[in-house]
Parts: C-alpha cells; sequence; structure tokens
C-alpha cells in the first residue's frame, strides 16, 4: 500500500501519548508499505523532524507560527474563534495553506488511503479527492471538552470549554460520518461513537507500549509519587493541580514525608509554582528519558479528572513493573481490573487511602506490579497492535479497487 500519514501537532519529540501511539504504529506500517508522513505543527527552533527520513518514504513538514500559552492570552483566543463554526483547538493547525499543501501532495502521486491521525487534522483532509480517508481517534474529542466545562470554577473557562464543547460534537460527528472508516483507541469511545455512525465502519485498535524499552529497572526511592504526560495538555495539567490540593495533603497527613515528581514537557505557571511553594514537588519539565524518574517512584499515580480516549502512560508504568493508582477517567478504556493489576479510585479520601496503603507495602506494591507487567508483556507490543491497523487500511484500498470508495470523477 502507498499511504499517506497526515498529523496535525508533529510527529516528534515523543514526548506525548498521542505522539508515541502515531509513531510506533506508523513505524511498523512502513516496515511493509510506503509510507508518506506529512505534518503541520507549531513551529520549534530544534525540530527534530528530518531525524524520521530514514523511517519512512517521506517526510513532508509544514511549520506554523501558532501563539501558544496559558492563561487569559489562550482564553482570549478561544472567545476570538466564538462564532466560528469549528472550535478553535482544529481552525488553529488547518490553515488554507496546509490545506493547498497536502493536496499537491496528493495530486503528485497516487496513494492508496489517506490516515487523518487526530481529529484535528481533519479539516485540511480533502475527502473529495476519491482516496478512502480512516480517521485515528485517538480520544472522543467532543467528550474532553464537556468534561472540562464540568470541572471548571473560573466562569471565563467554563463558557469558553462550553462553546468548545458544542462546537466539538457537532465537528466531530461531522468528520467521522464523512470518512470511510473510522479507528479507536477504547471500545468505549467505539460504542460512543456508534450511537451516530455505523458501528461496522469503526475499529478498536488496542494501546501499545514498547515492552523491551519499558522494564523494571530498580531504584525505587521511599514514599516517592511520580506522574508522567504533557503539561501543556489541559487534562493533565487539572489532575496535578486537583492531585496537589485535594489529595496529597491526605497522603500527607499519614507519612508526611512523600514527594511527587511530575515529569513532562511545557508545565504552565500553575505547575510551576507547585514545586516554587512545595520542597516535597519537583517539576522537571521535559527530560529525554522518563524511565529514571518512573523507576524511583513508589506509586504511580494517574488522577485525571478529565480525558477520553486511553492513556499510555498507565502501561509504559505498568510495563515497568509500577503499582498504579488512577482514576477510573484516567484507565478508562483500559483492559485492567481494579485490585488485580492497578487500583481506581475516584474521590481525594479513596485516592488518598489507596496511595498510603502502597507505601505502607513493599509486597503489595510488587503483587500489583508484576501483575501489571504480566498483562502488558503477554498482549500489547506494537507489532501486533500495528497489524489491527494495517488490516483497516488494506481493506478501504481494496474497497476503493474495487469501486466501492467514489473515485475523483465522483468527487462532490
Amino acid at each position: 500500500m502507498n499511504i499517506v500519514w497526515v498529523k496535525a501537532g508533529g510527529m516528534v519529540p515523543l514526548d506525548s501519548g498521542g505522539r508515541l501511539r502515531s509513531f510506533h504504529i506508523a513505524r511498523e506500517l512502513a516496515k511493509a508499505h510506503k509510507v508518506t508522513l506529512f505534518t503541520f505543527y507549531v513551529e520549534e527552533p530544534n525540530d527534530e523532524h528530518n531525524n524520521l527520513t530514514s523511517l519512512f518514504d517521506k517526510v513532508i513538514t509544514h511549520p506554523l507560527k501558532i501563539r501558544s500559552g496559558r492563561g487569559l492570552g489562550e482564553a482570549l483566543r478561544y472567545l476570538a474563534t466564538c462564532l466560528a463554526p469549528l472550535p478553535y483547538s482544529i481552525t488553529k493547525y488547518c490553515r488554507p495553506e496546509v490545506a493547498r499543501h497536502l493536496r499537491g501532495v496528493l495530486g503528485a502521486e497516487k496513494y492508496d488511503v489517506i490516515v487523518c491521525d487526530f481529529l484535528n487534522a481533519a479539516d485540511v483532509i480533502p475527502f473529495d479527492w476519491g482516496v478512502p480517508v480512516v480517521i485515528f481517534t485517538h480520544n472522543v474529542e467532543a467528550m474532553i471538552w464537556k468534561r472540562h466545562w464540568e470541572v471548571a470554577e473560573n466562569l471565563l473557562w467554563k463558557f469558553v470549554y462550553h462553546r468548545e464543547f458544542n462546537k466539538m460534537q457537532a465537528a466531530e460527528l461531522r468528520f467521522l460520518r464523512r470518512s470511510a472508516h473510522v479507528l479507536t483507541v477504547s471500545d468505549t469511545d467505539t460504542n460512543f461513537f456508534a450511537r451516530d455512525i455505523d458501528r461496522a465502519k469503526i475499529t478498536t485498535i488496542p494501546t501499545g507500549v514498547e515492552i523491551d524499552y519499558f522494564r523494571p529497572m530498580g531504584g525505587e526511592e521511599l514514599d516517592s509519587l511520580v506522574f508522567t504526560g504533557s503539561m501543556d495538555w489541559m487534562p493533565n495539567e487539572d489532575a496535578i493541580l486537583y492531585f496537589v490540593n485535594d489529595v496529597l495533603p491526605l497522603i500527607r497527613k499519614r507519612r508526611p514525608n512523600t514527594k511527587l515528581s511530575v515529569v513532562g514537557r511545557k508545565p504552565g505557571r500553575k505547575v510551576k509554582a507547585l514545586a516554587e511553594s512545595d520542597p516535597g514537588i519537583k517539576v522537571t519539565g521535559r527530560v529525554e528519558d522518563v524511565r529514571p524518574y518512573i523507576a524511583k517512584g513508589s506509586v504511580y499515580i494517574v488522577p485525571l479528572r478529565v480525558g477520553s480516549g486511553t492513556r499510555l502512560k498507565i502501561f509504559e508504568a505498568m510495563a515497568m513493573g509500577k503499582a498504579v493508582v488512577s482514576t477510573t477517567i484516567g484507565a478508562e478504556g483500559l483492559p485492567v481490573t481494579t485490585g488485580s493489576d492497578i487500583i481506581l479510585a475516584d474521590d481525594p479520601e479513596h485516592f488518598a487511602n489507596a496511595v498510603c496503603g502502597l507505601l505502607g507495602s513493599p509486597e503489595e506494591r510488587k503483587r500489583l506490579g508484576d501483575a501489571a507487567r504480566k498483562l502488558v508483556e503477554e498482549k500489547y507490543g506494537w507489532a501486533a497492535v500495528a497489524k489491527h491497523v494495517e488490516n483497516v487500511l488494506g481493506s478501504q484500498s481494496r474497497r476503493q479497487t474495487s469501486g466501492l470508495h467514489p473515485g475523483p470523477q465522483d468527487r462532490a
């Protein structure tokens, strides 16, 4: 097959769950097929995409000048597009010049299938090109904005989140209906989308992990908690602020020396302030290798209140044999069993109790961590995950060849 993989937000650096999932699946596909990576993203001083040229048939980039940041400025950028039909999280990437660039790429060579990686790339995709479009959804995007709206306390942000939720709900449904097929990362997401689109055009792709890379390492520190994730993703920021304000004080009443490491790129002002006011909290920013930080943790925490899709970071911690405490939303869509290979807790008191119980019992941490490692080791390597995607793309390509998808002459 000749595949064009279209991704907003860039494929590297590999510092978020979405990028890791996309990279490993696309790389596995490229071992057996021609894969052109077309990606558009915020312009960075140290662009790493040239490092991918040996892995893919072509790497075509389109850097964008996009203002970023948090606080009032970001809220105002959302408000400025309040009356636009598409949500700001899509329009900030999907510029007309990117759409023209992609059409030029598609016109220069015959492709068998287009992969639209994440919904925020969808508005540059020419669905009328005569090539089947498979949308790879890593989340139910509307659900993320709905959950932000539900937990927000600031009235300005509450209004912003509600507007984004309403617009994303409409946009998500419209783009998924126009696609030839939809990939999801959990049965939860599949069931959600199947309420509005034909279930036969949706396939659940399991979450994977690089099990030879993420292995038990030792080096655990006493009473040490660790959280990893891209801190410029709002659900992660919300999770840490919630944990530090509502859960950590309960833990420290029983274990006063408990430390917390927050590991991930681009922490905002509020998260950085946590470390400035509490010597027991470390905020690292981006790190080259997350494994030593996970290894040091006695317990790996996932206190998410907002999100959708699946959390790749949980599988990474489980592959390293770590005891994981998560909210139900944090572990949503993953084939885990509370008490067996993970502990789920959804309010501050229960979360604190679960963490304290593990901190006080090395034997229970080991039992939970060993079970977690065994689960991912047996079922969730990336080669097996990519095979699911390959089967879907092959099926859509064959449908195109047999005339079941409209050709270029049939474009609207």
